[in-house]
């Protein structure tokens, strides 16, 4: 009877820390760029507005090659979103030819330094609650490889990715790239994210970086579901990037003028889960209405435009 009450008491213990942790929803990065603009210029009349509405919500953190180590990079931020009772929203972003030479340009060297770095990420995750993004754009952009060798090899490392992080991170829920709703067709992507190694994963990830409205990103989703069924026999759940998407788009996607922050980060409706993925007020390249921002720089005076919208 003692060993009932006690694992009794023990169930009840789990359960609790179990419930706080789902209520408490994702973790509020205060670290983010934003947060740390803000914190360090508190007597700039735009901090406080930066702060309600943008570093106060749940967006995720990327993981690339300014990370350092990654695995202490990636257990550190998960140790303080665990610790906070809530889930971390990470991005793996440093797949070789990363964007294809455009804005983002980067990555690692070669296969083998990247199978190794994906490791480290996944192993830094653990056991762990997580959703993380492998590799934005690395399946919509394979048109930019010439041999069918060098799109291979790049399947081959998202495949690659997805497994390390169901042997290493068996709690986390990983999201294959997936483009956006006007680059890739929707038959051409269930294509490339089955050969990616979605069927392993808990879905893809769609709008990410980009502007098209929630509804366009579902309708897309949809799509892309209806083909993964028809040719391959299952259906995926998917993310969809609503940091910048609340004016939808005009067309342009670096740094466009009169775009809008979206819906914040939220939990899941039915299939669709809507987070914050680009850190709104991180410029796309020094391009568009912030000719001299390089990607990935905060900026405030694009962090407002997007509050205000204009």
């Amino acid at each position: 009877m003692r060993i009932k009450h006690a694992l009794a008491i023990a169930a009840l213990v789990f359960l609790g820390v179990a419930q706080a942790y789902a209520g408490a929803g994702f973790y509020v990065d205060p670290d983010s760029s934003p947060a740390l603009w803000v914190r360090s210029h508190q007597a700039d009349p735009r901090a406080p507005r930066i702060k309600e509405s943008i570093s106060s919500v749940p967006m995720a953190r990327w993981f690339g090659n300014w990370s350092g180590d990654v695995h202490k990079a990636v257990k550190r931020f998960v140790d303080r979103a665990d610790a906070a009772h809530q889930e971390p929203i990470l991005v793996a972003y440093n797949i070789p030819n990363r964007d294809c030479g455009g804005a983002s340009a980067g990555g690692l060297a070669d296969a083998s330094a990247y199978r190794t770095w994906i490791d480290s990420f996944s192993r830094g995750v653990g056991n762990r609650r997580a959703v993380v993004i492998v590799e934005p754009d690395s399946t919509a952009q394979l048109d930019c490889f010439k041999t069918d060798a060098e799109r291979d090899e790049r399947l081959g490392l998202l495949r690659y990715a997805v497994s390390r992080f169901r042997q290493n991170a068996p709690a986390a829920d990983v999201y294959v790239d997936g483009g956006n709703a006007h680059w890739v067709p929707a038959a051409v992507m269930a294509a490339r994210l089955n050969a990616a190694g979605s069927s392993e994963a808990k879905g893809f990830a769609l709008n990410v970086s980009n502007f098209y409205t929630t509804q366009e990103s579902a309708d897309y989703a949809n799509s892309v579901n209806a083909a993964l069924t028809g040719q391959f026999g299952y259906s995926k759940p998917f993310v969809v990037d609503t940091s910048r998407n609340g004016k939808g788009s005009d067309g342009q996607w670096c740094n466009p003028p009169a775009r809008m922050i979206g819906a914040r980060t939220t939990g899941a409706t039915g299939a669709m889960l809507p987070v914050w993925i680009k850190v709104p007020g991180n410029s796309d390249g020094p391009c568009g209405s912030a000719p001299t921002i390089p990607a990935g720089a905060f900026s405030p005076e694009l962090a407002v435009r997007l509050i205000d919208g204009d």
